[in-house]
C-alpha cells in the first residue's frame, strides 16, 4: 500500500509540475503579446532641436499600437528643474475620434489628430526659460494601463549657428570644373570627327573626278573618239 501511495503522490506531483509549467508558459506568452503589440510613443528620429529665441517650435509626438486603443490618455509635461509642469492633457475614446484637449499653458497649442496617431503640440514665442525637456506621456487601458513616454529636448539660442560651407563649395567647384572639362573635350572631339569626315568625302570626290578624266583622255569612254573617220590615203 505504501508503494501505491508513493506512486500516486509522484504522479500527482508530476501533474502539478506540468500544470505550473503550462501556466508559466501561458503567462510568458501573454507578456510577450503585450510587449510586442503594446503602445509605443515616439518623438521621431530627432529627439532634440535648436530654436531661436522668440520663434515658434513644433514638439512632435506620435503613438502606435497593434492591439488598438480605447480611452487612451496622454499629456505633455515640462521638466522644470525636476518639477513636472503639465502643459496639456486629453483622452482619446477610440481610434479616429478627435479628443477634447485641455491646455494649461497660454503659449501651447495642440496640433495633433487621432486620425494620424499624432499628439504633437506647438510652443509659441519661446524664451530662454522654455529650454529643457518636454515629456510626451501616454497610457492605454487596453494593455492594463502601462505607462509610456518619450522625451524631446528644446535648446533655445540667441542666433542660429552659421554652417561652414567652405568644404562644400570646394567640392562643388571641383566637380563643376571636371564636368565642364569633360564637356569641352567631348565638343572638341565631335568637331574633329566632323572635319575628318568632311576631308574624307573631299578626297573621295577628287579620286572619282581624277579617274574620269584619265579615262576620257585615253579614249576609253569618249563617243567622239569612236566616230572619227578612217583617214584617206
Amino acid at each position: 500500500m505504501a508503494s501505491v501511495d508513493n506512486a500516486g503522490s509522484n504522479v500527482s506531483g508530476r501533474l502539478r509540475s506540468g500544470d505550473l509549467l503550462h501556466a508559466g508558459l501561458a503567462v510568458a506568452l501573454l507578456l510577450g503579446v503585450w510587449t510586442v503589440g503594446g503602445l509605443e510613443v515616439s518623438t521621431g528620429k530627432v529627439s532634440s532641436i535648436e530654436a531661436m529665441n522668440g520663434s515658434t517650435v513644433l514638439l512632435p509626438c506620435t503613438y502606435s499600437s497593434c492591439i488598438g486603443i480605447k480611452n487612451l490618455y496622454f499629456n505633455w509635461r515640462y521638466n522644470d528643474n525636476g518639477t513636472l509642469m503639465k502643459l496639456c492633457e486629453a483622452e482619446i475614446p477610440m481610434e479616429g475620434v478627435e479628443p477634447r484637449v485641455f491646455v494649461f499653458h497660454e503659449r501651447v497649442e495642440f496640433v495633433g489628430s487621432s486620425k494620424s496617431n499624432n499628439i504633437s503640440i506647438l510652443l509659441w514665442n519661446i524664451t530662454f526659460e522654455d529650454q529643457g525637456e518636454y515629456i510626451c506621456f501616454a497610457r492605454n487601458p487596453k494593455e492594463k494601463n502601462r505607462n509610456h513616454s518619450a522625451v524631446f529636448t528644446l535648446i533655445v539660442v540667441d542666433q542660429m549657428k552659421e554652417v561652414d560651407n567652405t568644404l562644400t563649395v570646394i567640392i562643388v567647384s571641383v566637380l563643376g570644373g571636371v564636368i565642364g572639362l569633360v564637356i569641352i573635350v567631348m565638343v572638341i572631339k565631335a568637331l574633329v570627327v566632323h572635319f575628318l569626315l568632311k576631308d574624307d568625302e573631299k578626297n573621295k570626290e577628287c579620286l572619282v573626278s581624277s579617274s574620269g578624266n584619265d579615262n576620257t583622255e585615253n579614249g576609253l569612254s569618249g563617243a567622239k573618239a569612236d566616230n572619227k573617220g578612217t583617214p584617206k590615203a
